[in-house]
């Protein structure tokens, strides 16, 4: 398919409404960046992609053509547009979505971008999942959504009142493994380890510096 793509291109074709729709949601991934930039962002308001199982690169340049594409539209007719494409929307993007309660599927926002849910607070996490909220709690003991709630305080996730654990607690840290450094299966220990931050110890020691 690949060697197909690129035969395609070489002979002069360009990646228009009909090439895309040719190509599919089983192919759209095998696109290179180069090949993916020569999609003009209009023609994204004419074809219908999954990019779910495509790379993170190929996620982010997608996503910022159909947002060039659909930001003329009202809301919340753009938000329904650029759903398929928000794997590669950065924090930024979803933080001011979530100020317009979107009201997201659970669906949707397990496919987002690692980086960018984890830089999301409870309460945008909120914002962005609104009358669906309560369907994280399904989801609390499994990746993304465990990973994610590791780096919050529970306080705040207390705050949702959904009945998510795991968050840190007051004067302790969670320290995620990354995935690539982590053991062989035989050897796996917990994901997080967790240090308490002793204030005695830490008093001595900055007076001692003093």
């Amino acid at each position: 398919a690949s060697a197909i793509i690129r035969r395609y291109l070489d002979l002069g074709n360009g990646l228009n409404a009909t090439a895309l729709n040719a190509i599919g949601t089983r192919h759209i991934c095998l696109l290179n960046a180069t090949q993916l930039g020569t999609i003009d962002p209009q023609t994204l308001k004419l074809v219908s992609l999954d990019i779910s199982e495509c790379s993170q690169d190929t996620k982010d340049i997608l996503y910022e053509k159909a947002k060039r594409a659909f930001s003329g539209q009202p809301f919340p007719a753009y938000y329904e547009l650029i759903v398929p494409y928000l794997g590669g929307a950065p924090s930024t993007d979803l933080k001011a979505l979530s100020k317009d309660r979107v009201n997201m599927k659970m669906s949707t926002f397990l496919q987002l971008g690692r980086d960018s849910l984890m830089s999301l607070t409870p309460a945008e996490v909120k914002g962005l999942l609104g009358v669906n909220l309560p369907d994280l709690r399904r989801w609390q003991n499994k990746p993304p959504v465990q990973d994610w709630i590791r780096t919050q305080k529970q306080s705040e996730l207390d705050e949702l009142h959904i009945g998510l654990v795991g968050g840190t607690q007051e004067g302790y840290i969670n320290i995620i493994r990354p995935k690539e450094q982590e053991p062989s299966a035989a050897s796996l220990g917990p994901v997080a380890v967790t240090l308490h931050l002793l204030p005695p110890l830490l008093l001595t020691l900055l007076l001692t510096s003093i």
